[in-house]
């Protein structure tokens, strides 16, 4: 589960420009922080066979992350096509001289080159964090100019036209359907046909759960026919479209069912041609693994994407548990749920990074620890799992990662049954946090002045430890309560008792009901806040700061800073909330907005939100948080929250749980804090989060080479148009046939690609 720094300029980077063109919300300022990547000296530090794994491995990650295109938005696939197809013919700096001869301003050529960033960047023309759109700040018809007389139009008009033509309108277009990812007339999204609604994707799920079948790689599309019946299409990601001449786990899956009254058929082959130079790389990888659990589980994922098995990716990933301490890590797939709008599809996923000894050692340290920490955590011993599986846990520089944007710690592997009997890893990714810890006074917004100093002093620090607790001890703790197929429970119904009603457990997980497929469209935010919580409550522990060396008045510092960022990020969480559809658009800011929610409740003055005017005249609003009450107001209501979330989840129930969050997140203008009100505010001093450009690796002769590119819009675009040297306009193909392929399924209110490219 990845996660992204606690509401820091890094999930909030440089201050927005107002624009000509569009509501700042929807729009990229031109003066967004861009960040580089720094994985050099540990690259440095790898022997040639580790460079040639790292490289295969890296081209496999990209390679699948073009599937997140398709996963997003209709027009997605052809906005990337057209951007690649320019760039690929002209360098920024050459197009700039003919957009300017065009007409185009500095001003909107540099607004160009930032939405350019901005779609390679979140894999989309909707940002990875908030699911929200974001349009090209310049007039239309100017863009026009640009993309029509550029040299890729020269030397291919009919094809710039017809891309151009295709994806123009829904480009800029701000419909209300539009502006967010959602299901049905909430909002836009690939992974289910345009006329699914929430009703279609929960009789998906139930068929699904029947089935024993994950929803991790798959899409649904419907169709009502002259029969007047739906009939449902479960398309499953791979290699093969057709079933193997050899039997395999998956070919009595592939057919047709009835159920509930609707027609089911279970296909596979989604995303094949991409998959298919995936599968090439984790071969060549292959060669080059550092001992057997790799080349078992590149065995496996190799198995999972040709088959469309998650059954064989669950196999992959024992044995990516297995592989303790590699120097080179790595995990692939369809891997996190957050930005499906039923809360069960993973985004395809990929990254490598290499050890950083220094930090991992710290991890360690805290990993020894995990099993007495487990014992302060605020429920009984029977909900928490039977054995801690003692996990690798490591701090990591990323090399790649592939998808539509790079957390700052994961906890994977995701499936409940790994985690629950199994075990799982830990990563936190320095120089990711590196780029976060980047912060400039004048940027922090609604914090006391006398606070900003010792927030940029102890904000790195601090966010370690809760990266640490939040993946090792939040996600990484908590039992799930289950009978099997066979009626066998995994905990006793005679003797266990709910701490909350003092009576004999009354609900649990059956055979095949997953923590996703259960709590679904709050799954990963409820998760999410679980994991923050007991970061906040552990990190109260004398023990854990020593661990990350700290004492006395700087471990109180540091307990200080981090209870302050969480509650600075609930307010600034205001703007992924959409007040239109009553709905949250990102799972960790909701989450924290519920902790802020749970310290206020709290009461006897722990935290306040008071509106206030800027200095600039402008409406403000300042968060305080009184430190000499943590531990005697703060840590008490911690306690109880965190107790009811792992009751709620370890019995699987599931109303209590939509009761006690839902309740938690909502967000109106009840006084004293008037939150819908406050979100205006948050709204007018937001900030955008930074653009990370990543490094690539090419293979020269037989050694492996780290290109590097600049902090800039333009070096983020070069990084992209160097990645696919070989390939590029067969990718650009590839992505426009199989977006045409499915065109059909997006028509309608949303007025969707037609496909003519």
């Amino acid at each position: 589960m990845g996660e992204p720094e606690a509401g820091s300029e890094f999930a909030i980077g440089a201050a927005a420009a107002a624009g000509p063109m569009a509501d700042t919300q929807y729009i990229l300022p031109n003066d967004i922080g861009v960040s580089s990547l720094d994985c050099r000296e540990a690259f440095r530090l790898l022997s040639p066979t580790e460079r040639l794994y790292a490289h295969h491995l890296s081209r496999a990650a990209w390679y699948g992350g073009l599937a997140v295109l398709l996963q997003t938005s209709p027009e997605a696939p052809y906005i990337y096509a057209l951007l690649s197809r320019i760039f690929r013919a002209q360098d920024p700096d050459e197009l700039r001289q003919h957009a300017l001869a065009e007409g185009l301003t500095e001003e909107e050529y540099q607004a160009f080159l930032v939405y350019a960033a901005g779609v390679y960047s979140n894999m989309g023309n909707y940002k990875s964090f908030g699911d929200t759109k974001f349009v090209p700040n310049l007039p239309k018809e100017k863009l026009e100019r640009v993309i029509l007389g550029s040299k890729a139009a020269q030397q291919h008009m009919e094809e710039v036209r017809g891309l151009w033509q295709t994806c123009g309108e829904l480009m800029f277009s701000l419909e209300s359907r539009l502006r967010h990812l959602g299901l049905g007339k909430e909002g836009i999204t690939t992974y289910f046909s345009g006329n699914c609604t929430i009703e279609d994707a929960k009789l998906a799920q139930d068929f699904l759960d029947s089935q024993n079948l994950s929803a991790y790689n798959t899409r649904l599309f419907k169709e009502v026919r002259q029969d007047g019946k739906p009939h449902y299409e479960v398309r499953l990601a791979s290699v093969l479209s057709t079933e193997p001449t050899l039997d395999s786990e998956m070919a009595s899956k592939l057919k047709s069912y009835e159920y509930q009254g609707s027609h089911f058929r279970v296909t596979r082959g989604d995303y094949a041609p991409i998959l298919q130079k995936v599968v090439e790389h984790l071969e060549k990888a292959k060669t080059y693994a550092a001992n057997s659990h790799q080349e078992q589980m590149l065995a496996q994922y190799i198995e999972s994407f040709t088959q469309g098995s998650i059954e064989a990716h669950k196999r992959g990933s024992r044995f990516w548990i297995q592989d303790k301490g590699p120097i080179v890590e790595s995990y692939i797939g369809f891997i996190e749920s957050y930005r499906d709008p039923f809360g069960s599809r993973g985004e395809f996923e990929g990254f490598v990074a290499m050890v950083n000894k220094a930090m991992s050692a710290k991890f360690e340290w805290l990993v020894a620890s995990a099993e007495q920490l487990l014992k302060e955590l605020p429920w009984p011993p029977a909900f928490e799992k039977d054995k801690f599986l003692t996990p690798d846990f490591t701090s990591l520089d990323v090399l790649t990662f592939a998808g539509s944007g790079i957390p700052a710690g994961i906890n994977i592997p995701n499936y409940d049954d790994l985690r629950q009997t199994e075990g799982f890893k830990n990563v936190s990714l320095g120089n990711v946090l590196a780029v976060a810890y980047a912060t400039q006074r004048e940027k922090l917004t609604f914090l006391e002045e006398d606070d900003k100093d010792l927030y940029i002093r102890w904000k790195g620090p601090s966010f370690d430890v809760q990266v640490g607790l939040h993946e090792l001890l939040g996600h990484g703790s908590g039992k799930l309560f289950v009978q099997d197929e066979k009626g066998a429970f995994n905990f006793d119904p005679e003797t266990v008792i709910n701490p909350e009603t003092g009576e004999q457990i009354q609900s649990w997980y059956r055979s095949g009901e997953t923590w996703d497929s259960k709590f679904s469209t709050i799954a990963s935010s409820y998760e999410e806040c679980r994991a923050e919580s007991v970061g906040l409550y552990l990190c109260l522990n004398p023990q854990v700061l020593e661990i990350f060396g700290f004492e006395g008045a700087d471990a109180e510092d540091v307990v200080y800073v981090n209870w302050l960022n969480m509650v600075r990020a609930g307010l600034l969480a205001l703007e992924f909330y959409t007040p239109e559809a009553s709905s949250w658009r990102q799972a960790h800011m909701q989450a924290r907005f519920v902790i802020l929610r749970v310290l206020l409740e709290a009461g006897e003055g722990l935290v306040t939100v008071t509106p206030t005017t800027g200095s600039d005249g402008r409406p403000d609003a300042r968060v305080r948080l009184d430190r000499n009450k943590i531990r005697s107001v703060g840590k008490p209501a911690l306690e109880r929250f965190l107790r009811r979330l792992q009751v709620l989840k370890s019995t699987g129930d599931v109303a209590g749980g939509r009761a006690l969050y839902e309740g938690y997140a909502a967000v109106t203008d009840a006084p004293p804090e008037c939150f819908l009100s406050l979100r205006d505010t948050v709204l007018l001093r937001k900030e955008a989060r930074k653009l990370i450009v990543q490094p690539n690796t090419r293979l020269e002769g037989s050694e492996v080479q780290l290109l590097e590119y600049e902090a800039s819009a333009a070096g983020l675009i070069r990084s992209f148009s160097e990645r696919f040297p070989e390939d590029g306009p067969k990718l650009e193909e590839i992505l426009i046939q199989l977006a045409t392929a499915d065109a059909r399924f997006w028509k309608g209110p949303s007025e969707a690609p037609s496909g003519q490219a």
